[in-house]
């Protein structure tokens, strides 16, 4: 049974219905955080220092969340409570990458240990009036959809499910996504079996330390969509909205009216504006089937062994006619 609902309010304001966008590294979740963060009313944020600390904590040892129960959804409500304050000195903990999201320009670097005068605190991305929604777009909250549930049991979900050979593509262009293999923080001998990894049984378990990095990351991938099938079967149908990357980079604008439904919100037009030379095979960000050119054909075929299952029965074609 989940907890009973937890008044929790920001600003002067309740949080009611807050919206958390979930999906593999690289799914394209923060084009539709981009969006949500652009509509009127809504407070998204992204990467919050202490978000990030219960998260990966409960991601990377989920025996954390369990063995504490309720205290879990506590402990990461209590995060949300800090991470979702308006001010200049809370928005000063924000990354770069969240102020991109509402088109403001980078923070001026700060020298190390010096503090920060408040006369040279950004300004808020958003403002404390009118705010009526709450929202997060912090990487890896697919492994704790079952806390945030609990934490907030009218909560809305929003997953990105993508074509699992591009989102490997991306992932081994990015030095932090490759970073989690290395032996330090692979922590497959205290944790198993072990989601975050997607290292499920004996199998998964023996090949990693010999497995190449597209392997690696096609097994972080097969995991998450794993964990995404089964959040559909878990969650109430209102509370979780799933769209599919390629459906939205064809077409934006329906499934921003699809969304602006499901959020009761008003998603601006042009927050998804830009999305088909995103979603070109041919652009230096990589797009949709870009990872025929990108990945070798070993790689590519590394990727179908692990996930060629989760592939197909997402709809993907799989094989030489792929």
């Amino acid at each position: 049974m989940r907890s009973t609902p937890h008044i929790l309010v920001i600003n002067g304001t309740k949080v009611r219905r807050p919206v958390f966008i979930l999906g593999a590294p690289h799914s394209g979740a923060e084009l539709l955080a981009r969006a949500v963060k652009r509509t009127p009313g809504f407070h998204l944020t992204t990467g919050r220092p202490g978000v990030l600390r219960v998260t990966y904590a409960f991601a990377r040892q989920p025996s954390i969340a369990t063995e504490r129960g309720k205290g879990a959804a506590r402990v990461l409500r209590d995060a949300y409570a800090e991470a979702w304050q308006v001010s200049a000195r809370a928005c000063a903990q924000c990354p770069d990458e969240c102020r991109e999201l509402a088109a403001l320009p980078p923070r001026p670097p700060v020298p190390p240990g010096r503090p920060i005068p408040g006369s040279e605190l950004p300004a808020p991305c958003v403002e404390p009036h009118g705010l009526a929604r709450f929202a997060d777009a912090s990487p890896d909250l697919i492994y704790s959809a079952d806390v945030l549930l609990d934490a907030f049991p009218d909560a809305q979900f929003v997953q990105v499910i993508r074509d699992g050979r591009d989102v490997v593509a991306d992932m081994l262009d990015d030095e932090r996504c490759l970073a989690w293999f290395k032996p330090g923080l692979a922590n497959l001998d205290t944790v198993f079996p072990n989601p975050f990894f997607g290292v499920e049984d004996h199998t998964d378990r023996n090949r990693w330390p010999r497995a190449a990095p597209a392997v690696k990351c096609a097994l972080r991938w097969r995991g998450s969509v794993r964990l995404s099938a089964r959040l559909r079967q878990q969650v109430p149908e209102e509370q979780l909205f799933t769209v599919r990357y390629e459906d939205l980079i064809a077409r934006p604008s329906r499934v921003g009216a699809d969304l602006s439904v499901y959020l009761d919100a008003p998603i601006p037009k042009t927050a998804l504006s830009g999305l088909a030379r995103i979603g070109d095979a041919d652009a230096d960000d990589g797009g949709v089937g870009s990872w025929r050119e990108r990945l070798t054909p070993r790689q590519a075929a590394q990727v179908e062994k692990v996930a060629g299952t989760e592939l197909r029965r997402l709809g993907y074609r799989t094989g030489p006619d792929a």
